[in-house]
């Protein structure tokens, strides 16, 4: 009965994938709103998911010699208007300070008209500014280079339409940046660290992505060139999950960031940036999640394992949270991130349908015939199906079983991308397959930004990338028949 009424508190993906969302965000308890319009607590189960993401990333980061520093929140405003596309970019969503305090008035508060900035500051929308201005006085000599600096932060976008995690004005994520000698090593950077994101993405995340260069009017403002991973989400629209940036030397000529070359001569610096947000989870929730909630990867999941005892007498109480203890311990004892769930006020139904809303990808149940039979029940929430498995030897299967949901999960995914994923040759069989369809769509594209347009206005899907992997088929635009070196990933988007 609980998990009949927890379901009815899930919309259907159906009936209403946007509203389907927020519910599983919602009854999984990753984030709420706030009172600040655009914003989001995120409460502690999202907050331990993120935590996760960080510890999975922070490790692919340093053993690739990244570093971790901070730097300031707040950007003065000149800063911005030293790379033109960088301000063009980002102006329209820029949060102003412009004065430092606040005075009594009346048993309320207003802004103290003599606290006005002499320069006005920025809330941080990415950092590329403040660190460029700061490397000028680390970077003197070649010895000083590479410079492989990461930064985990939150930053602020005046987004006008919101929704949880997906886009919200304050989010969270890191941001590295990196300087280079030459232009190959900061090319090499930006694409090591796009293969970074799709290892990660693909691993631990069990979202298979595709990988690629953005178009021209893509691009990040202030970039040569934007990388990306594009995952699919199951109703058929893109998600962009990660970007790498090669900047070329634009922000080294904006900050006059030069070096000493072993010749003596001085050079500008090439440049790199890329990142991540709780954008992420987001990501994640729609690749993988089902109509009674969350579904998470086992190596991301904050609780892997919840085991709950199931009895009704103080008697079979006793003896079954012992058994139960004892799977814990062991579970606990191989590195899984277990809990008992032994709370007395609550039935076992509603724990059961509380712990497949969160997405806990294995359920351990235990009642006393388990305790007198030496058994236990599993139950797996990917595939909500449940067996009895032997007492004896259980730590080791679980971890087996764990990997094994894993790697489920990721083919799963893959291969609703695979049916999702089309190939045309015409405009015409491009309209109705995006109708009809939706999901990845190759077709060849001439190279415009005018084309680009065109079917960004009449159908709403955007060049999601320009796939590294490619056939090597060339062909005619399905627009304007004019010549295409290779066709490009379509698709309506997040």
């Amino acid at each position: 009965v609980a998990q009949k009424i927890m379901a009815q508190k899930i919309t259907k993906r159906e009936k209403d994938y946007s509203q389907w969302y927020l519910d599983v965000v919602k009854e999984a308890k990753l984030a709420e709103h706030s009172p600040v319009r655009g914003c989001m607590v995120i409460r502690p189960t999202g907050m331990a998911l993120w935590e996760n993401m960080q510890q999975g990333l922070d490790k692919m980061f340093k053993d690739t010699g990244h570093e971790n520093a901070y730097f300031p929140l707040f950007i003065p405003k000149s800063f911005l208007s030293k790379e033109a596309q960088h301000v063009e970019g980002f102006a329209k969503e820029c949060a102003v300070v412009t004065h430092s305090r606040l005075k009594a008035v009346d048993g309320g508060v207003e802004v103290d008209p003599e606290s006005k900035l002499e320069e006005e500051l920025i809330v941080r929308p990415t950092s590329e500014t403040i660190i460029w201005d700061t490397y000028r006085g680390w970077i003197q000599s070649y010895r000083d280079l590479p410079i492989l600096v990461n930064q985990w932060a939150n930053v602020v976008r005046w987004e006008m339409r919101t929704r949880l995690f997906l886009r919200t004005m304050e989010f969270l994520w890191q941001e590295g940046h990196t300087a280079h000698a030459t232009e190959q090593e900061a090319v090499d950077e930006t694409l090591q660290m796009l293969e970074v994101y799709r290892t990660f993405a693909e691993d631990y995340m069990a979202m298979p992505v595709i990988t690629g260069v953005k178009t021209a009017s893509e691009r990040f403002a202030g970039a040569v060139d934007t990388y990306c991973i594009e995952a699919l989400m199951q109703d058929g629209k893109a998600l962009q999950a990660g970007t790498s940036h090669f900047l070329g030397q634009n922000f080294a000529k904006a900050f006059d960031v030069k070096f000493q070359d072993s010749d003596g001569d001085h050079k500008l610096v090439w440049a790199t940036s890329w990142g991540v947000s709780t954008r992420l989870i987001g990501g994640l929730i729609m690749t993988h999640s089902d109509d009674q909630g969350l579904v998470i990867p086992p190596r991301l999941a904050p609780t892997q394992v919840v085991i709950v005892p199931i009895y009704r007498s103080d008697e079979e109480r006793e003896t079954v949270l012992e058994y139960g203890d004892a799977i814990y311990n062991e579970l606990k004892d191989l590195g899984v991130r277990v809990k008992l769930d032994d709370r007395d006020n609550y039935k076992p139904g509603f724990k059961f349908a509380e712990h497949e809303a969160q997405g806990i990808p294995l359920r351990i149940a235990v009642g006393p015939r388990d305790v007198q039979k030496g058994n236990v029940e599993l139950a797996r929430r990917d595939t909500l199906s449940k067996s009895f498995e032997s007492r004896e030897g259980i730590g080791v299967m679980v971890k087996e079983l764990l990997e094994t949901i894993q790697v489920d999960l990721f083919e799963a995914a893959k291969k609703r991308r695979e049916e999702a994923t089309s190939e045309v040759e015409t405009y015409d069989e491009f309209k109705k397959v995006l109708e009809e369809k939706g999901g990845f769509i190759y077709a060849h594209w001439d190279g415009t930004e005018e084309t680009e347009e065109l079917v960004k206005n009449e159908t709403k899907a955007t060049i999601r990338c320009i796939p590294l992997k490619t056939d090597g088929k060339e062909g005619k635009c399905m627009v304007t028949g004019k010549p295409s070196k290779q066709k490009v990933l379509f698709a309506r988007s997040y």
